[in-house]
């Protein structure tokens, strides 16, 4: 029977007693890609990463000729022998994943395999449909100068498997496409003239291991090349430092070493130990043959490698036979030490706290396939937003991503290619399945071997949501038992004893707090927390809070650090992609892949301001002594603030401090503290040189008041504004990069509405005109100009009688509003609404109908009063308007229970809308800013008086449209056009509000049902909007095309913030239903 035929027999599982196929694809009874007891074929052990003096290398990277085939089955036999015609064939880059080089569409998956909706899972077996073959051709000339040598070919990273043949023999096969295979060639080479083949399977029996939430891409990733080593050499590198000096080195040598030599020297290139060694018989050997030389020494008083010191010190090791030196290598690591104790993680004896975030090896243009630069820039990035500690999620990365961890100063918690999530947690699960062992065994110990010397791994991890059972508690004994310098966990297994932290995900703060409050029995860090889908990562600071009051929770790792979007042309530009956008064929979990506190192109979420503020290690506040005065003659004391320094192992000396007095949005006095030497964990106090009545004196001035008045202004906010930067470069940032920051309030004024009618030319009545559909009032009022002093303005108000709404307002004959102002309940909804299907729970207040019931207008004296009553399906609402003549509309805006509002869901705002023409594109505010912020993700926003366009408040870096824009904390909003002329909105509470180029039916992706798509598996919560298609709408090139969404409210529900398929806002941040009366203030400005 063909080779072909028997494997398709396999895959549709008729099993023969005996299967002949040929000896390169078959071990055993089953072929090697269906077999869990086969990972390799002649691959070459896993080693330490390490290159040596004498070493050559040659890239295979380039362009390959290459073929898809469609199915196992019908993949070409004979393609292995140079002489095949491959001259219709097309070709492939490596590295290069075929999605995106032209061959078959990019497929995204949360949970479950890429043959979801087509193919049960029953592994070992995958589905021979669809299980696309990639085959690969390529020639290589050897050097001349390799004569002599070993010679090695390197794949490094093949998904999912790859099978390699040279001058048409075979050579060896290799599975675990996270991790590199080596393949000795030496026999299998000649001189000159080389020929290469290779085949990768889609699917393989080690992708049941393979199910991560990402792209499901295939081919080679890390590239491929050749090098050589020695006859005679070091087979491998093993050297651990400890915080106190002890130093332990394991070398592998081949038999042919006859002595060694090897020095230490310090990070400043000083020698600080150094050896000669003859090597005796009574060397223990490895599996191989290969002998073992260990030695233990000390070093005095070493830097200590830590995120905060990324101190690196260098081994070098020369090997020589009974000619002489035949290798030497050399490889930096670090002196530190991780333990765990009275249920703290300590590294270096200090329990570290973990502000991390979980990272996918991914590439917005290249998938798989990331440059050096591209983890430079992910460094950069998380330094600065002080992120200390990333998670492989879920596989291990490339051996230059921890290089660079070694050398900035990253925590690694270094993660297993085990992950089969697909096959739930229950009695399926492979973890528990004895011939899955190997596979999970293999995977780990290889992690292990390559990844040992670095010292930014401080916790290995055995893999991923893979259930749980006999076969994770016997690798962790095994790596326990290889390595006992390192805590070892695993989220599945709770808090058994198999991992040494419980590190659970997305469990809730309150639950985390129960976990506290009782008896803990190992360090809580989070391995994935606050997952960041959309506009999210609200109450971060409710984690963080516990996490610096209770000392057995030391942080945790966000999911995740950037978008896995892809860019995709649609038409003449580019959106995001993300899954469900290439075909309906395909299983897909949409959208479900873009949960980064970046976006795909790394530019800063919203959210990632408030990743960086809560994840600052300088805390500054106000010492407890401060108190405002109303007299500046009452108080010559010095102000001084408290500073904690947070981090573990850096004094404050290589920062300043950079402060300033703001009033009112303005700064009035500013200063810089240069020497503030505060050790790690201390807290002091640190002088501004001024007083409390020199603030006074500023703010006096500032407000136009008599700067020898007595009395302070009681309506404007004092705040000190505290900036810690860097003295001088650390490592990736640069000098003067500001670390960290505070805002101390020393007064925060009540909000207080404009005085309504203080602008009137003449006090009286105003009048109306009534022409049975429409009120119009209309008079003056007056403004400041610049250089004429006091002006006047028209005005004119409209109000429709049929609904009650106020449809126009103009200043000078100039409209100002294109769509009535209205009450306002929902909103587009955010991921984290979608996923606990907040836009069905919550439907009644997303597009209500307003009907109205009465429309009354009254004369007072000094004003008219306008009164709407509505009703909506569980309530009704009143909207009463006080008008005054200077053309000022003081509102309230009341809910009613008329019985059925007690049964309502959760609202998602309480206030206010209205559309004003594109034009006005100015958005004017006193409140928090400048980022978008929310009421449960706004510690890190800042009190101030911000000026900003219309056109950059939405964020188009969330892949999928979305509520955006929302600012908190608002003492007065306006928007107005390049004039100044415009309408302001005031409250007698601080309120938040937005400005927006779209309204919420353009922003909303659950107003309509998704189309159903014939792979029933292939779809998400809402539609698939992307954010980049709404930009013709902006009309950002003419304003005047476009419109102006003003939204302004009493409440608007947190983003949420625990997770995206089923949480709430916290109980806080929420808008339940209840008789609000929201009262504010509406006036013209020029």
């Amino acid at each position: 029977m063909e080779l072909r035929k028997i494997v398709a027999l396999v895959t549709g599982l008729v099993l023969p007693a005996a299967v002949a196929v040929s000896s390169d694809k078959n071990v055993g009874s089953l072929p090697d890609w269906q077999n869990p007891a086969v990972s390799e074929v002649n691959r070459l052990p896993m080693r330490a990463t390490f290159v040596t003096d004498q070493q050559k290398t040659l890239t295979l990277n380039g362009v390959w000729k290459f073929n898809l085939c469609d199915s196992p089955s019908v993949a070409e036999d004979a393609f292995t022998a140079e002489s095949f015609d491959d001259s219709a064939w097309g070709t492939m880059p490596v590295p290069g994943m075929w999605e995106l080089n032209g061959y078959v569409d990019p497929v995204y998956l949360d949970v479950g395999y890429a043959w979801r909706g087509h193919f049960e899972n029953n592994p070992p077996f995958v589905s021979e449909k669809d299980n696309y073959v990639g085959q690969y051709r390529r020639t290589f000339d050897l050097p001349e100068d390799w004569d002599g040598k070993q010679i090695r070919l390197c794949v490094g990273s093949a998904t999912s498997n790859v099978r390699l043949w040279v001058n048409g023999k075979f050579v060896g096969y290799s599975e675990d496409s996270k991790l590199e295979a080596c393949f000795d060639i030496t026999r299998y080479v000649q001189k000159g003239h080389n020929f290469i083949a290779m085949e990768i399977y889609r699917w393989c029996d080690g992708t049941y291991l393979e199910d991560q939430d990402f792209w499901r891409f295939s081919g080679i990733a890390r590239g491929m090349y050749l090098f050589t080593r020695e006859k005679d050499r070091i087979e491998d590198v093993n050297v651990r430092g400890e915080m106190d000096g002890k130093t332990a080195l394991t070398l592998t040598l081949t038999p042919g070493i006859t002595s060694l030599s090897y020095e230490i020297t310090d990070p400043a290139g000083r020698k600080v130990y150094s050896a000669t060694e003859a090597l005796g018989r009574n060397l223990g050997k490895d599996a191989y043959g290969n002998r073992v030389f260990r030695a233990e020494f000390g070093v005095a008083s070493p830097e200590l490698w830590s995120a905060e010191t990324p101190s690196l010190y260098t081994l070098k090791v020369s090997a020589s036979g009974r000619k002489g030196l035949v290798e030497s290598t050399s490889l930096q690591f670090g002196y530190r030490t991780v333990a765990i104790r009275n249920n703290q993680l300590l590294v270096n004896g200090q329990p570290i706290l973990i502000k991390g975030v979980d990272r996918h090896e991914l590439s917005t243009h290249g998938g798989y396939v990331v440059t050096e630069e591209e983890m430079l820039r992910d460094i950069k990035i998380m330094k600065e937003l002080n992120i200390n500690a990333v998670r492989t999620s879920h596989y291990p990365n490339d051996p230059l991503w921890y290089t660079l961890c070694d050398k900035f100063g990253i925590y690694v918690v270094d993660e297993a290619n085990v992950e089969s999530h697909g096959m739930g947690y229950g009695e399926e699960t492979l973890a528990a399945r004895e011939d899955f062992f190997d596979m999970h065994l293999v995977r780990n110990q290889r992690m292990v071997y390559r990844d040992y010397n670095h010292p930014s791994i401080i916790v290995w991890s055995m893999g991923n949501e893979a259930g749980d059972g006999s076969n994770f508690e016997k690798v962790y004994d095994w790596i326990k038992s290889y390595d006992s310098s390192r805590p070892v966990q695993y989220e599945r297994a709770n808090r058994k004893r198999h991992t040494d932290i419980w590190c659970p995900m997305y469990t809730s703060p309150e639950r985390c707090e129960k976990y506290l409050k009782g008896t803990p029995t190992k360090p809580l860090i989070l391995c994935e927390y606050s997952h960041a889908m959309g506009n999210s990562c609200g109450n971060l600071k409710e984690y963080w809070d516990l996490v610096r009051k209770y000392p057995e929770f030391q942080g945790g790792f966000i999911w995740d650090f950037a978008d896995q979007a892809l860019y995709r042309k649609v038409g003449d530009s580019e959106v995001f992609a993300f899954g469900g956008d290439f075909n309906d064929y395909d299983p897909s979990d949409g959208s479900f892949n873009c949960n980064g506190i970046v976006s795909a192109d790394r530019q800063f979420h919203p959210q990632a301001y408030e990743v960086r503020y809560q994840y600052r290690s300088i805390h500054t506040s106000a010492d407890s002594t401060f108190r405002l005065k109303s007299s500046v003659s009452e108080d010559n004391t010095e102000l001084k603030l408290k500073v904690y320094n947070e981090n573990f192992f850096l004094p404050l000396s290589g920062y300043r401090m950079v402060w300033s007095v703001e009033a009112g949005g303005e700064k009035v006095l500013s200063g810089v503290c240069e020497n503030v030497n505060l050790a790690p964990g201390e807290t002091g106090y640190v002088g501004l040189g001024i007083t409390m009545k020199d603030v006074l004196h500023a703010v006096a001035g500032a407000m136009n008041s008599d700067s020898g008045c007595a009395t302070f202004h009681m309506d404007t906010d004092i705040s000190i504004d505290a900036s810690w930067q860097l003295k001088s470069r650390d490592g990736i940032l640069p000098a003067g990069f500001e670390v960290a920051y505070d805002q101390i309030r020393l007064y925060e004024a009540p909000a207080c509405a404009y005085t309504a009618g203080s602008a009137a030319v003449a006090k009286g009545i105003l009048p109306e005109i009534n022409d049975g559909v429409n009120v119009e009032f209309s008079g003056k009022f007056t403004y400041a100009g610049l250089s004429e002093g006091v002006r006047v303005a028209d005005w004119a108000a409209v109000f429709d009688k049929v609904t009650g709404a106020l449809t126009s307002y103009k200043i000078d004959g100039t409209e100002l509003l294109k769509e009535a102002l209205m009450p306002s309940f929902g909103r587009a909804p955010v991921e984290n609404d979608l996923g606990a299907k907040l836009h069905v729970k919550s439907e009644v207040w997303r597009y209500p109908v307003f009907e109205l019931l009465s429309f009354n207008v009254e004369k007072k004296a000094d004003r008219y009063v306008v009164t709407t009553l509505y009703e909506i399906p569980v309530c009704q609402v009143s909207m009463t308007y006080d008008i005054f003549s200077d053309g000022s509309l003081s509102v309230s805006e009341k809910m009613i229970d008329t019985g059925e509002l007690s049964k309502a869901p959760d609202l998602f705002r309480y206030g206010m809308k209205f559309a004003m023409p594109g034009d006005f594109s100015t958005m004017d505010f006193y409140g928090l800013g400048p980022w978008d912020n929310y009421c449960d993700r706004n510690s890190s926003a800042l009190l101030g008086h911000y000026t900003q366009r219309v056109e950059d408040q939405y964020w188009y870096g969330y892949v999928r449209t979305q509520e955006s824009g929302t600012k908190t904390g608002l003492r007065w909003l306006r928007v107005t056009d390049g004039s100044g002329m415009g309408l302001e909105v005031t409250s007698d509470i601080r309120f938040s509000g937005s400005a927006l180029p779209f309204s919420q039916k353009d922003m909303d992706s659950a107003l309509t049902d998704p189309m159903p798509r014939p792979n029933p598996t292939n779809g998400q919560f809402g539609n698939g909007t992307h954010s980049l298609e709404l930009l013709p709408l902006a009309h950002n090139d003419n304003r005047t095309l476009g419109t102006t969404y003003v939204n302004f409210d009493m409440k608007e529900a947190g983003v949420g913030g625990i997770n995206s398929w089923g949480a709430l806002p916290m109980e806080d941040y929420r808008v339940h239903p209840a008789e609000y009366d929201f009262r504010f203030v509406l006036r013209p400005v020029r």
